[in-house]
């Protein structure tokens, strides 16, 4: 494995990039601070576009690790941030990392995440050397597997009580 960091990913309709703390107020209202969004994810609704600058300050710093990848998910066409995505947990020993992703309802249905997924996988297995990228969704979320599915992942199984919410249980 070649660990690369987070570094500009693009396709047709897409420009995958690193946060920035000036993507706070855009974060907070397109996704972040939406209850429906936010209500299969595993952190909570922002309360404020405070709790959103403090998560992107964060990342900003974890950009120094070679090994942290969390993309702005935006739109080439005007630029706005619509969503994230992001390889979490990758372990060198076993060249594996868990994808996830989110984005805005406004851009539900629209094929957004499934491009920007593709993209990562193919970072993922094709410059840093990853062997395995699993992700998982929660079973009120089936529209989150379909785009799994349509990314070219394969459905493995169904994982009882492996992870909580808040709201509920995977």
């Amino acid at each position: 494995m070649q660990h690369l960091g987070t570094g500009t990913l693009t396709t047709d309709r897409l420009i995958l990039r690193r946060f920035s703390p000036d993507d706070a107020p855009t974060m907070f209202s397109n996704w972040a601070s939406d209850d429906e969004v936010t209500r299969t994810l595993s952190w909570p609704t922002h309360a404020s576009v405070e709790v959103t600058v403090s998560v992107l300050r964060d990342w900003e710093k974890a950009y120094e690790n070679l090994n942290f990848y969390i993309w702005a998910i935006t739109l080439r066409d005007g630029g706005e941030v619509v969503g994230s995505i992001g390889l979490h947990n990758a372990n060198d020993h076993d060249e594996r990392a868990v994808a996830g992703y989110c984005i805005g309802r406004a851009w539900w249905g629209q094929g957004i995440v499934t491009e920007a997924l593709r993209a990562v996988l193919d970072f993922a297995f094709l410059q840093v050397g990853l062997n395995r990228v699993s992700a998982y969704h929660y079973a009120d979320n089936p529209a989150s597997g379909r785009v799994m599915e349509k990314a070219g992942m394969r459905y493995e199984g169904f994982l009882r009580g492996y992870a909580r919410t808040g709201r509920g249980e995977l």
